[in-house]
């Protein structure tokens, strides 16, 4: 509501949306805990809704751990906001559009994650996609920004359209819209198969699962900084929310077969989505590619959930769908830090490709610090929160040996190695970023000119990178939360995880695999603190400063340094069949040009067909409407008569 205000008052949007915003993130994660911690759920019935649909809400434990996830990225963007988004008051609609249609978004997650029926369930799903349309295309005097809105528009209704055909499957066999008496409903072999089948691609699309993800590259880039932080830290999660609500509790035990579906699709997913990040040279479509990857990644342990479940194997399930819940918090901290990042290196320098970048450290050091945070914990890094979620992933897949089937032992494996192959390739492309984008020398006049963001800008990103690093410090704590919602769900506690101390995880037994990484940051500060000091002390009294001999060249120039499209050239090369590489060699009067295009096959093979037919029916349709009166109708007459008959002739 304050945003109609915002219109007309510009320091209402910072002073009194955003304060507002933060209070609800704080509410959400108080809630959360106080359901995580609760051994029953809290359930509600709102005078809204339709006559005979009124609707219901629940606050479970599964339901409290996504609240809080909202809650913990919430927050810091509220503190982030009110620096932000003064970019966007020069113009009053911007302005009003963007609290408005903020306040809307967030109070649609909210409703998606405590709904207990379908009619709310829906309405509030299609109230966060149409909110958060509007957000996308807050920069609608841009052809891109209105392109990737229809784009996501599109790919959400089409979601939305396959989810509510999935819980018509299920409703019609329970009888029933409410969530909790449509649990344990009896459903024919094909309709559950077929019921699952449309909510893995309802949510998957909007989780950006490979080969339904072409809006999420779109979209994000679109959205202000502080949205997309939202977008993929969050909205991504309340797909996976939803999917887990459907595939584990609405649709009864998962089958091992859908695991096999989902380990696939996660694995192909997860290399597509690294590979697409390092090709980037936009730093938030670089994101939004890793996004892809990352939910790639929580699918594989999804997966692999699946298949131990299906094969009489409740405690390694609870591992792994534990491993999924972990690395989905884990993706909404860093992957919330980075956006956050890369809306600062925008907000200073109003650049975006890492080609024009260079030297940021130097003049942002606070924001080249959580950055590089965040760069080590997607990277998987110890002792940050990105490798607990990602080795225990790996702990879950190594497993495989316990299960009878042949095909299923050599699977899981597979999919372990799509997991090893994307870390290595998540690595290289954060390198590839850091590297380009805050070393070496700046690039561009308005990079050389940056300066360091605002004190609420760095806090937001600083209560982030703490929240990395206490999440992979901690992970027995984490752990004994996610146990909660494994023993609501597939009814096994971890009960091995802290068996052994709060600061040692065991996901199995201590004879098979154990994390410390107290220890391991022991280590690493040690090594920080006195590698300087020895160094120094070593070379002090033989060497003095001086400059690198340079064979007699002039000395180097920002031209000369390596760039980012430089060093994702062995992988273009490698996997280049994957994406519509264009590289082209212009040469002006005074020098040569490089440029690269990398587009998405996905476009050519998959979006643009169906389209074309769209739209070479449209024409064929388009003669009938004429504009003359007297033609339609007839038009009607003639349906009306068609009507007749066939009622009559029953």
């Amino acid at each position: 509501l304050t945003g109609l205000l915002a219109s007309r008052w510009n320091w209402t949007q910072r002073y009194l949306a955003f304060p507002l915003l933060g209070l609800s993130g704080l509410c959400a994660v108080v809630a959360g805990g106080s359901g995580l911690l609760s051994s029953t759920a809290i359930t509600a019935v709102l005078p809204l809704g339709l006559p005979g649909l009124s609707w219901h809400v629940r606050l479970d434990i599964l339901s409290s751990f996504f609240l809080m996830l909202l809650g913990a990225v919430l927050i810091p963007v509220a503190i982030y906001g009110p620096s932000y988004v003064r970019e966007f008051q020069h113009e009053r609609g911007n302005t009003s559009v963007l609290s408005i249609f903020t306040g809307l978004f967030i109070t649609a997650m909210l409703m998606v994650i405590l709904a207990d029926d379908v009619f709310m369930f829906m309405t509030a799903w299609e109230l966060m996609s149409l909110a958060s349309y509007f957000l996308v295309a807050l920069q609608h005097n841009h052809a891109a920004s209105r392109r990737a809105a229809l784009i996501y528009l599109v790919f959400a209704h089409i979601a939305g359209l396959a989810i509510l055909v999935s819980f018509s499957l299920i409703a019609s066999a329970a009888g029933t819209f409410v969530f909790s008496a449509m649990h344990g409903a009896s459903l024919s072999p094909i309709r559950i198969d077929l019921a699952f089948a449309l909510a893995f691609l309802g949510f998957g699309m909007k989780a950006g699962l490979v080969p339904v993800h072409g809006w999420l590259p779109e979209a994000h880039p679109a959205a202000p900084s502080h949205i997309s932080a939202l977008m993929s830290g969050v909205m991504l999660k309340v797909a996976l929310y939803g999917f887990v609500r459907v595939a584990f509790e609405l649709l009864g035990p998962p089958q091992w077969g859908w695991g096999i579906a989902l380990a696939i699709v996660g694995s192909g997913t997860a290399v597509f989505g690294a590979l697409g990040a390092l090709m980037q040279h936009d730093i938030k479509r670089m994101l939004a590619y890793s996004s892809i990857e990352n939910m790639g990644i929580v699918f594989i342990a999804l997966g692999l959930s699946m298949i131990f479940m299906g094969s009489g194997h409740p405690a390694l399930a609870a591992l792994g769908l534990a491993a999924a819940l972990y690395q989905a918090l884990n993706h909404a901290l860093f992957k919330s830090l980075l956006f956050l990042g890369a809306g600062a290196i925008t907000h200073a320098s109003h650049e975006s490709s890492l080609e024009q970048m260079g030297g940021l450290m130097r003049r942002m050091p606070w924001t080249a610090t959580f950055f590089l945070i965040g760069c080590l914990s997607i990277s998987a890094l110890p002792p940050l929160n990105g490798f607990v979620s990602e080795w225990l992933t790996f702990q879950t897949a190594l497993q495989a040996w316990q299960i009878e089937s042949g095909v299923i032992r050599i699977l899981v494996p597979l999919a372990a190695s799509a997991l090893a192959l994307t870390a290595g390739l998540v690595a290289t492309g954060f390198v590839r970023a850091y590297g380009v984008g805050f070393l070496g020398q700046a690039r561009s006049r308005h990079v050389r000119r940056a300066r360091e963001v605002s004190l609420g800008m760095r806090t937001a990103m600083g209560l982030l990178a703490a929240a990395c690093l206490g999440a992979g410090i901690f992970p027995t704590q984490v752990m004994g939360f996610l146990s909660r919602v494994t023993q609501e769900i597939i009814g096994t506690p971890l009960a091995q995880a802290a068996s052994h101390g709060w600061w040692r995880l065991t996901p199995i037994n201590p004879s098979t695999a154990n994390y410390s990484p107290v220890p391991v940051l022991l280590a690493l500060l040690l090594v920080w603190l006195l590698l300087p000091f020895l160094f120094s002390r070593g070379l002090a009294h033989r060497a003095r400063r001086r400059s690198a001999w340079d064979c007699g060249y002039a000395p180097p120039t920002y031209r000369m340094q390596y760039t980012a499209s430089a060093f994702a050239q062995p992988f273009r090369r490698l996997f280049g069949f994957l994406f519509e590489v264009e590289e082209q060699v212009l040469h002006t009067d005074d020098a040569f040009r490089y440029q690269l295009s990398v587009r998405d096959r996905a476009w050519k093979w998959l979006y643009n067909p169906p389209v074309t037919v769209i739209q070479n029916l449209a024409r064929r349709i388009r003669p009938l409407q004429s504009g003359r009166v007297r033609q339609y109708i007839g038009w009607s007459l003639a349906t009306l008569v068609v009507l007749l008959w066939i009622v009559s002739s029953k």
